[in-house]
């Protein structure tokens, strides 16, 4: 009686060296045994693919890789891989890539097998999320986060290339850059005249400091005396909660000298500081050191402070809504045209280099340039 064609095999390996059958339908299957008698199995239409393909499995085998079966999805690989890069990154950062694979990423292409994901198929994704309503920066930051998971799939083995790399993501759009007038920053700190936090806004608006850095500053690092503070740490969340942190980079820590507005408005907020701790008393936690700290002396959560004080101030003042981070960019372009030399100003921001000013203000340099051209008319002109 002959083999079934289901069963048929074609020559016989060592336990360890796996097997290859024809199927019933005419695909070859090349099987392999793990610890634990699991089984992987991986298909070619002709004797030699399947070969191959064992072949590769057993030889990562041999290199200690994990040995995957081509049944294997994007969905399965996803919900693994966003637990793996979890230590490798920012709490705040996890929870965005989470985002990103369990609601958009996983149903999206998750039924896939990893080994047979097409660029097509990714791009066309990309092409339905855009019809969705997404906007291009939340599909390019899809697509950055893909690259990253198949990249780490490439390099464990899993995959043999990162189709990502093939496909074309949309190109980032940027948020729109606010700016206050010179007229309007006034009215801004006029409105805010009394609030717990004028002086944070008087720092921001001068400084150009990050919202993180200014809730994370304490008053060792600020010196009255010699009118200069010393951005060393920031809040930042981390596994659902916020912390104070050393700041990101070399270059974010830096020494700014304060104007004399400045000095005089922290030395309001050490007096209001001083009589909230009186009044608090143990319930004031001491420890931290803040300067902007909420009202127990812990941290104050950004978002507490956009709707319990900077809001507030905005509609006070009749300004347009805005973000925190716009009064940094304020004070970048109200000091760039003033004429303040832009390394000066990217030393202030805590911007690696000066290229990075340049091309963020870019709208500020063109101004200067026709500065620059008015003073050599200025010299020239008559000659």
């Amino acid at each position: 009686m002959s083999t079934p064609a289901s069963t048929r095999r074609t020559g016989k390996r060592g336990n360890n060296e796996g097997s290859i059958t024809q199927l019933s339908d005419g695909r070859w299957q090349a099987r392999v045994t793990l610890e634990g008698s699991k089984r992987k199995a991986y298909y070619g239409a002709t004797r030699a693919e399947a070969a191959a393909k064992l072949h590769t499995a057993l030889r990562e085998r041999d290199r200690g890789l994990p040995i995957v079966g081509e049944r294997q999805t994007v969905g399965q690989y996803l919900d693994t891989w966003i637990e793996t890069v979890k230590p490798q990154i920012r709490a705040s950062s996890h929870r965005r890539y989470s985002d990103y694979v369990r609601i958009h990423l996983i149903p999206g292409l998750g039924k896939v097998a990893l080994a047979k994901l097409t660029p097509q198929q990714v791009q066309l994704f990309y092409s339905r999320k855009l019809a969705e309503g997404l906007s291009p920066s939340t599909v390019h930051h899809l697509h950055g986060v893909l690259h990253r998971a198949l990249e780490d799939a490439v390099r464990m083995g899993l995959t043999p290339r990162n189709i990502s790399d093939m496909v074309r993501a949309p190109r980032r759009t940027r948020t729109e850059m606010v700016t206050l007038q010179e007229g309007q920053v006034k009215q801004f700190l006029t409105a805010a005249e009394g609030d717990r936090f004028e002086a944070l806004y008087w720092l921001a608006l001068t400084t150009g400091m990050r919202e993180g850095e200014l809730l994370g500053l304490r008053w060792q690092d600020v010196d009255l005396e010699r009118g200069t503070c010393s951005v060393r740490m920031n809040v930042q969340e981390a596994g659902g909660r916020f912390v104070i942190a050393d700041v990101k980079t070399s270059y974010s820590r830096r020494n700014i000298t304060l104007s004399r507005v400045v000095v005089e408005a922290l030395h309001r907020q050490r007096v209001r500081q001083y009589e909230e701790r009186l009044a608090m008393g143990e319930r004031w936690n001491a420890a931290l050191d803040l300067v902007f700290p909420n009202g127990y002396g812990g941290i104050m959560i950004p978002d507490n402070l956009a709707k319990r004080s900077f809001k507030r101030a905005l509609a006070k003042a009749e300004l347009p809504d805005m973000r925190f981070h716009d009064l940094r960019h304020t004070a970048a372009t109200l000091l760039l045209s003033r004429g303040v030399h832009p390394k000066v100003v990217s030393e202030m921001l805590g911007h690696a280099d000066i290229a990075i000013t340049l091309r963020v203000y870019a709208h500020v340099t063109a101004t200067m340039q026709q500065a620059a051209a008015d003073v050599m008319d200025g010299m020239f002109g008559m000659l």
